[in-house]
C-alpha cells in the first residue's frame, strides 16, 4: 500500500476519534507518526499540527457551531491564549531534546487518560 494511501487512512481514523470523542488528533498522529512512519517526534508534532488546522478548525466546529454546541466568547479567549502559547511552545520544543520531548509526550498522554479513567467528570 503506497505511502499516501496510509497517510489518509491514518488521517479518516484521527477525524473519527476527533469527531466523535473531541481529541484534537495528536493523540493519536503523533504516536502513529513516530512508531509507524518513522518521524521524529518534533516531525511529528509538526506534521500534526500543519494538519489538524484546516479540518479541525473549520469543519468541525462548523458542524459543532451550527448544533448550538459552542461557546464563542470562550473560544476567542482560549484562541488567543493558544496563539501565544503555541509561540512559546514552539519555540521551547524546538530547543529540547527530541527524546526527552518524547518521554515528556508520552508521560503527559498517560496522565492525562488515567485521570480520565479514574475521575470523570
Amino acid at each position: 500500500m503506497s505511502l499516501g494511501i496510509l497517510f489518509l487512512i491514518l488521517g479518516v481514523g484521527a477525524g473519527i476519534l476527533g469527531g466523535l470523542v473531541g481529541i484534537g488528533g495528536g493523540i493519536l498522529l503523533v504516536p502513529a507518526l513516530v512508531y509507524f512512519f518513522d518521524f521524529n517526534q518534533k516531525l511529528a508534532q509538526g506534521t500534526t499540527l500543519a494538519a489538524m488546522v484546516p479540518p479541525i478548525g473549520i469543519v468541525a466546529a462548523y458542524i459543532y457551531y451550527t448544533r448550538g454546541e459552542t461557546n464563542l466568547f470562550a473560544a476567542a479567549l482560549i484562541s488567543v491564549g493558544f496563539i501565544l502559547g503555541s509561540i512559546f511552545g514552539a519555540g521551547a520544543a524546538s530547543k529540547i531534546d527530541t527524546t526527552l520531548l518524547s518521554r515528556f509526550f508520552g508521560i503527559f498522554t498517560v496522565i492525562v487518560g488515567l485521570k480520565m479513567v479514574f475521575f470523570p467528570k
